[in-house]
């Protein structure tokens, strides 16, 4: 019997271990947390939107999450260079766009 038993309690640690931090008030949802930040680059052409999930926002792990053309989020660390030439490129194509549609 113990042998099916650790395999079930490996499984329950590693949810319970991977489940989102409960949110302390913040305006997100835990679930929009992440869980860690890559630090490789990501390459700014794929990249269509931004925001940022912070510690005051309830996360343990401070993001830039980054949404790309095809949907996928990946989230990268708020303090890396790399990180903010993605978000000057975005604010400044997103002002661009604004006075085209006026």
């Amino acid at each position: 019997m113990a042998p099916r038993v650790a395999p079930l309690l490996a499984l329950s640690l590693l949810v319970l271990w991977t489940s989102p931090a409960p949110a302390l008030g913040g305006a997100n949802d835990a679930e929009d947390c992440c869980l860690s930040v890559t630090q490789r680059p990501i390459p700014g052409n794929i990249v269509k939107a931004f925001r940022y999930l912070l510690l005051k926002d309830g996360c343990r792990v401070p993001a830039v999450v980054f949404t790309t053309l095809r949907g996928h989020q990946l989230c990268a660390p708020p303090d890396q260079p790399w990180v903010d030439r993605i978000i000057r490129r975005l604010k400044k194509s997103s002002t661009k766009s604004k006075r085209h549609s006026s």
